[in-house]
């Protein structure tokens, strides 16, 4: 599971290591605005509510980080990968299992609920494979080559057969 976790976010150093900042924070493509940095910066600090959490057995996805120089600048992209990726190598499969508490705004206020650190990180991946299928629409549309075929594509979503 970490090696499906990290070979994803591999997937994003790639892009990082290939986009400008000028590109990493082009806000023109409607109809959100939204930058790939804004995107990378989201997915990052999704995990980093992850390692915080775990000290006290309690993530919250609705207390992030929110640093703009990440968003600005791929080189603090960059950084913000190396940590995530420092910290998800250092889990044991033990810290897997553990309950966790998770707490996140479903739209009507904050809900918390018990699941085990494997859950949340089954849906942080889910939810990096989602925005990466934002950025793929945002790198499409600012005329950049894809890091990679499957880049935002779910490893559920069948694969179509081009005759």
């Amino acid at each position: 599971m970490i090696l499906a976790i990290d070979k994803n976010l591999q997937k994003g150093i790639k892009l990082l290591q290939t986009v400008s900042n000028e590109e990493y924070t082009n806000n023109s493509i409607p109809p959100y605005n939204s930058t790939i940095g804004c995107h990378i910066r989201h997915i990052l600090d999704i995990f980093s509510c992850v390692f915080k959490g775990l000290e006290s057995n309690h993530i919250d996805f609705t207390v992030r980080d929110r640093n703009e120089l990440v968003e600005s600048y791929t080189s603090e992209g960059l950084n913000y990968f190396t940590e995530t990726r420092t910290k998800l190598s250092s889990l044991s499969e033990d810290d897997l299992l553990k309950e966790v508490l998770l707490t996140d705004n479903l739209g009507l206020g904050n809900v918390t609920a018990k699941t085990t650190l494997k859950a949340v990180l089954m849906q942080v991946q889910s939810h990096t494979t989602h925005h990466y299928a934002s950025i793929g629409y945002l790198i499409y549309q600012l005329g950049i080559a894809l890091p990679d075929a499957d880049f935002g594509f779910n490893p559920t979503t069948p694969k179509k057969v081009i005759n």
